[in-house]
């Protein structure tokens, strides 16, 4: 609009110029050379203008031809510069896609095209890659490195073709270089600390994560929590050379992550070997709340040396009213109930867990009560049954991965913080649970003191598969303590039609029982009375040498008990034992 009004307003100044020369007239004389010219005003105006219009065209014209040449030149330099660009696009689209040959393609065409622009290195680069060619792909990042605009971008490349060739040590010498370049980098600073952790170099870790926190890379709480987890690994290196300093490294990171485990476990243990009970018994019970676990209630019975079993179930009562509502707190204190012999609290503290929280520690459990108590085999060996079909318990589990103990980093991918207390995921097939009761018979087995070596050998457990009903069938049916079928060879007798019999019978597997590999399960179908079962067996087949007997006296942590019955003789310690025999007749 502003353009026309001024066109408008040009051609009526223009209109009313030539307007005002026409009604003045006037005559122009030249007298120049002996010749002379007459000219109006008028006329004179009209080809002055049309004389300055031809001057500027003719000088138009000659600017034209003196800058041809760059002009055509530059008509074909955007031509190649949108042809350049056209490959690039299309060639990062197909690395996206992994078109291989595509991604080639385009790269040539874009090195001929634009050959010092960085994307097209980076193009050519991850075609390279694409196609597996690893040596082309660090050369070209290799080159990058020489432009301070492409250095990074280099380091990156090369450090994620370190970490593809598994080669760790120079891919975090690209990642530290990277970060001394530019601190605020989120991945070098985290694939620094990442690398570190894997070696466990937890100095450096800790020096990486304050630089990676310092610049915004890292949140405050996952900061603090991953310190903690450091400074938690410190200190169990340096428990046995150090333990000042490892009390020092526990505590700092129990104040970071009172939520910690391990962390409390060993502020808490460490404190009471010097002699501060009370500041143990407030750092184990601040975790406490928060993660009820058994080396926190372990710790914290034993954060007073020289307590009786009384005292220490005087103890473990009072943290166990921490966490009311924990599976821990029942069976921390049925523990301590078992180990101060009062068999009847400890039947009472996992009352509440027998209908709807039964789990493999609660079986058991339940089983050493039964021998312990009564020393019924049968009782025990029910209990072990229904272990083996209880859902599991929770145990330190990384990335499927399950541990018997806490550790920093995962074992599989080395990844940081990664153990968590929790009922393990993947299910135990068969052949897991027959292992499973392997390891529960001989936990129950030493707590009955009528199991002597003699008579063990009616502990006879078999895979699922060769019991019929499977282990269920252990469940469902479990063995009189008077139904005993022995294996081991008996004593020598005076009647002499035994003897006979047992040195005719026919012995394929050369063990002299007679029973060809075959494992033997008592029958248990009573007689006429229903006192005694009959000694009718069941045979089923199987391979020699897999039967598995496990004798053991005791439970793992029971004093024990006299050859009456009674209490009060000594045991062993808190280690399970168990051997393995095979089944001989």
């Amino acid at each position: 609009m502003i353009r026309l009004v001024i066109f408008f307003v040009a051609v009526a100044a223009i209109a009313f110029g030539m307007s005002w020369l026409a009604d003045r007239p006037g005559q122009i004389f030249v007298n120049w050379q002996g010749r002379e010219l007459e000219i109006s005003v008028f006329h004179a105006v009209i080809a002055l203008a049309v004389l300055l219009g031809v001057v500027v065209l003719l000088w138009s014209i000659l600017r034209q031809l003196v800058a041809s040449p760059a002009a055509i030149s530059g008509i074909f330099r955007r031509r190649q510069q949108k042809r350049g660009i056209d490959a690039l696009s299309t060639g990062i689209i197909a690395v996206g896609a992994g078109d291989q040959e595509l991604a080639t393609r385009y790269a040539a065409q874009a090195r001929r095209a634009l050959p010092h622009e960085p994307l097209t290195d980076l193009l050519r680069a991850q075609a390279a890659q694409l196609r597996g060619d690893g040596a082309m792909a660090r050369r070209i990042y290799e080159s990058m490195l020489a432009a301070p605009d492409t250095e990074l971008l280099g380091l990156r490349g090369l450090f994620l073709e370190a970490m593809q060739q598994e080669e760790t040590e120079v891919a975090r010498q690209f990642a530290e270089r990277a970060v001394k370049l530019n601190p605020k980098l989120d991945w070098s600073a985290n694939a620094l600390f990442e690398l570190q952790c894997k070696d466990e170099d937890w100095a450096g870790a800790l020096d990486s994560l304050a630089v990676a926190r310092k610049h915004g890379n890292v949140d405050k709480a996952t900061a603090a929590r991953r310190r903690a987890v450091l400074l938690t690994a410190q200190a169990q290196e340096a428990e046995e050379g150090d333990m000042d300093r490892a009390l020092q490294l526990s505590l700092e990171g129990h104040k970071l992550a009172d939520g910690l485990v391990p962390a409390a476990e060993i502020a808490g243990r460490l404190l009471a070997s010097k002699g501060n009970t009370s500041k143990a018994a407030s750092v184990i019970s601040k975790t406490w709340r928060r993660s009820p676990h058994p080396d926190l209630a372990t710790a914290y019975a034993f954060a007073r040396p020289g307590d009786s079993p009384k005292d220490r179930l005087k103890r473990i009562k009072d943290i166990a009213a921490l966490a009311p509502h924990s599976i821990e707190s029942p069976i921390a204190v049925a523990l301590a109930t078992i180990d101060a012999h009062d068999w009847q609290g400890a039947r009472q503290a996992l009352e509440p867990l027998l209908e709807k929280r039964l789990t493999q520690r609660v079986c058991t459990l339940m089983a050493r009560i039964e021998g312990g108590q009564h020393g019924d085999r049968g009782r025990v060996r029910e209990w072990l049954a229904r272990a083996v079909n209880a859902p599991r318990d929770p145990a330190w589990t990384a990335d499927g991965y399950v541990s018997d103990s806490w550790a920093p980093i995962s074992p599989i991918t080395g990844e940081l913080d990664a153990f968590e207390w929790k009922v393990p995921v993947e299910p135990l097939d068969t052949k897991d649970r027959s292992l499973l009761l392997e390891e529960l018979i001989p936990l129950a087995a030493e707590t009955d003191p009528l199991l002597e070596a003699s008579a063990a050998s009616s502990v006879i457990i078999a895979a699922g598969s060769d019991v019929p009903g499977g282990i269920d069938d252990v469940t469902t049916k479990p063995p009189v303590a008077k139904s005993v079928v022995p294996v081991t060879p008996p004593a020598k007798t005076e009647e002499k039609s035994t003897e006979k019999t047992a040195t005719s019978s026919k012995d394929d597997d050369g063990d002299g029982d007679g029973s060809d590999g075959k494992i033997v399960k008592p029958a248990h179908s009573g007689d006429s009375q229903g006192s005694r079962p009959s000694a009718s067996t069941t045979v089923h087949s199987r391979s020699a040498g897999q039967a598995k007997v496990f004798v053991s006296p005791r439970a793992p942590d029971d004093p024990g008990t006299d050859s009456s019955g009674g209490e009060g003789s000594t045991g062993p310690g808190p280690v399970a034992r168990f051997a393995a025999f095979p089944a001989k007749g």
